[in-house]
């Protein structure tokens, strides 16, 4: 299953037709780009079960790291990339450590807090551009400087490369100790702890590769866009797309990331797309009731539909023999 998905995504925008045009392009490099963010905040939220509003605070320092690089040193993007990864990381372990005393409800109630800190720090300090952001200059196109303007194909291919570390990763982290111990902590902490996990440390793990990854998408982010400001990045709104897009596809789910993104996307950008101005709520409006239907009828997500489905189908077939 995971090299015939691969194989898809690989050969999806060389396939003729309506795929070929631009904005359908644009489309797919969303698509998969949500799709790596919303799994990256998946190894905490869905895996670990500690659900955090604040993952666009790490998203925003991947995306200003490249950011900086380029426009204020100069660099190709690749280093500040992965500079701004370690430091959205080591930001992560330093503010979810206290964080992590609370539990449920509280916990995400202070990471809302920790986004909107880190906006208005952004928005203030000089060094990173304050409120007006960063603008690109005008540079070679090419891998070096990951950077093209006549064609999105490049960069499809190159969310395709994140997608494949990312979904990797998390493919070898279900299979793997890491990932029996962040379900353990989620489907209950103090029984974990009776077994001799240490809850903490494990969530402090989760984080930090959590906010490693995001941050990493964040560095696209900023690639693609060509700018980066406080609002684009460290938002609630954008914290808040995450966390949807992955309780739409299905949480805990190693495939529901994806299913999310390739539904809430495509009906995002081609609403806009349809009714400009007027159209600019339809794509929430549709999407609220999505969640409230999927909360209510199936809360594993558009994930847990299809495994019931299945389930009927496999019994149903063993009926009939």
């Amino acid at each position: 299953m995971w090299y015939v998905v691969l194989l898809f995504i690989a050969v999806l925008p060389l396939i003729p037709g309506p795929l070929q045009s631009p904005f359908a392009q644009h489309v797919l490099v969303l698509t998969l780009l949500f799709a790596c963010m919303s799994q990256a905040w998946n190894i905490l939220g869905g895996y670990c079960g500690q659900v955090s509003f604040g993952h666009s605070v790490f998203f925003g320092i991947g995306a200003y790291g490249a950011g900086m690089a380029v426009v204020t040193y100069g660099l190709t993007p690749w280093p500040g990339a992965i500079i701004g990864a370690l430091l959205a990381a080591i930001v992560s372990l330093i503010i979810s450590y206290p964080c992590f005393r609370l539990k449920g409800h509280y916990f995400a109630i202070a990471t809302f807090a920790i986004v909107e800190i880190f906006n208005r720090l952004f928005m203030v300090w000089y060094w990173v551009g304050g409120a007006l952001g960063l603008d690109y200059p005008i540079i070679e196109e090419g891998w070096k400087n990951f950077m093209w303007f006549q064609t999105k194909t490049q960069y499809y291919y190159g969310a395709f490369g994140l997608f494949i570390l990312i979904f990797s990763f998390v493919r070898w982290m279900e299979a793997n100790k890491l990932g029996y111990y962040l379900k353990a902590v989620r489907d209950g902490q103090e029984a974990a702890e009776a077994l001799g996990v240490n809850s903490t440390a494990v969530k402090l793990t989760a984080i930090a590769i959590s906010a490693f990854l995001a941050a990493l998408c964040g560095a696209f982010f900023v690639q693609y866009n060509l700018r980066v400001d406080p609002p684009m990045v460290m938002s609630l709104d954008m914290s808040m797309r995450f966390v949807l897009i992955t309780i739409l596809g299905g949480l805990g789910t190693f495939w529901g990331p994806l299913l999310g993104a390739a539904i809430l996307i495509p009906l995002q950008e081609y609403s806009r797309a349809i009714w400009g101005g007027l159209g600019g709520g339809v794509d929430l409006i549709i999407f609220g009731i999505l969640i409230v239907l999927i909360v209510t009828r199936q809360p594993k997500g558009v994930m847990g539909f299809i495994n019931l489905l299945t389930t009927r189908f496999k019994a149903t077939k063993g009926g009939d023999d």
